[in-house]
């Protein structure tokens, strides 16, 4: 009996140390295939945020492209081949637009800087003055020894990767579009499961709809502080309202880190300019004002429900993705923890990852879309198509 309870143990212990072996494995292989997965973001950065960027225009067209080609005029149908044609046209003009007025400005900024270079080291200077006597001189000698020549000539240098980027990102969208119709069918087959592949449907409608929401809201408010900001400088007349206004623009995109980028840079901009130091912390307090009541105020009431992402999240997000893929990264943080947070929320393994991403602790996004979607058959665009 004593070695029946001896033998017991022993292969207890035997288990138990396989158990711990097993764990300790998985750890070594998760920690492998992290560090694989970051390896090839990074080295692959310039293909994914392209692809990233390119996924996200697609997103915001699909649902106004089936839109449209559920409209007819008089006997005629929109199809929607031409539907999607329209939508590839529009996407590329407006980002062959875009990217050359973004590079016009930075042309502009590089030419007029170097002639601005003298009045900002005097303008930071002053500055220091303000805390120390002893400090001015000091700072400014510092700064001088800056070669900010080679740096805004990097600068620029980078601004002509932009058409590159923009062209790739066209070129994208244009598969995407080609693959659209044929999108459900594929997602059948390669669930093997009629049920399955109507809840990924639902889960991607989901993340679709949240992030939709999320850059529209973006764009409206993001659009109202660079105007606001345009006037402000032109109010004051002071140089650069245009570039301004378009970087305001931009790195509003950015929560919370990029207002207060923006609002900094534009007290800059007023400090270099004007003689008055007065002058320049009113137009601080005011560029301070409108991006607190557009992004504190308006940004949240009419973002509602749309995202429920965890404060600290974001910041962990934005810290993340802009070591990883720098500037851009940032931009694309939060469409990615959403996306992240609502596939997580579906995952029973997975679910404590979107209970701490959420803001509440209910990253349940999807329910509402699921009730919604249950009482009908999900579509499959390739049938529409053979129906035309």
């Amino acid at each position: 009996m004593q070695t029946k309870s001896k033998a017991a143990k022993s292969q207890n212990a035997r288990n138990l140390s396989l158990g711990e072996r097993y764990r300790l494995q998985t750890w070594f292989l998760g920690i492998i295939a992290f560090s694989m997965i970051l390896f090839l973001l990074v080295q692959a950065r310039f293909i994914l945020i392209s692809l990233v960027i390119a996924i996200i225009l697609f997103a915001l067209t699909a649902d106004a492209i089936t839109a449209f080609s559920r409209l007819r005029i008089g006997s005629w149908k929109i199809t929607n081949w031409l539907a999607s044609m329209a939508a590839f046209t529009l996407i590329a003009v407006v980002l062959l637009t875009l990217s050359a007025i973004v590079i016009s400005q930075v042309n502009s900024v590089v030419t007029t800087t170097l002639t601005y270079t003298d009045q900002a080291i005097a303008a930071v200077a002053r500055l220091a003055a303000l805390f120390s006597p002893e400090a001015e001189a000091t700072v400014e000698a510092s700064i001088r020894s800056i070669q900010v020549s080679s740096y805004i000539t990097t600068l620029a240098g980078q601004a002509g990767n932009l058409l590159s980027a923009t062209t790739l990102v066209i070129l994208f969208v244009g598969f995407m579009f080609a693959e659209r119709l044929w999108f459900g069918t594929k997602l059948e087959n390669l669930m093997d499961d009629k049920d399955r592949a109507a809840r990924v449907g639902r889960i991607i409608h989901s993340i679709v709809r949240r992030v939709n929401h999320y850059l529209l809201v973006k764009t409206g408010v993001s659009a109202a502080t660079g105007v606001a900001v345009y006037l402000v400088m032109q109010g004051f007349g002071l140089d650069f309202a245009g570039p301004m206004a378009i970087l305001t623009f931009v790195l509003n995109y950015i929560p919370s880190v990029g207002s207060i980028i923006a609002t900094i840079l534009l007290a800059l901009v007023a400090l270099i300019q004007v003689p008055e130091p007065a002058t320049a912390l009113l137009i601080f307090v005011i560029a301070g004002m409108v991006q607190f009541m557009l992004g504190s105020v308006i940004d949240p009431m009419l973002m509602g429900r749309a995202l429920r992402v965890s404060s600290f999240g974001i910041i962990v997000s934005l810290s993340f993705w802009g070591a990883v893929w720098g500037i851009p990264g940032m931009f694309l943080a939060v469409p990615i923890m959403v996306a992240i947070m609502i596939v997580c929320s579906h995952i029973p393994s997975a679910r404590p990852v979107a209970v701490l991403l959420s803001r509440e602790g209910l990253p349940d996004f999807g329910d509402e879309d699921e009730r919604t979607a249950s009482a009908k058959p999900p579509a499959n665009p390739a049938r529409n198509q053979a129906a035309e």
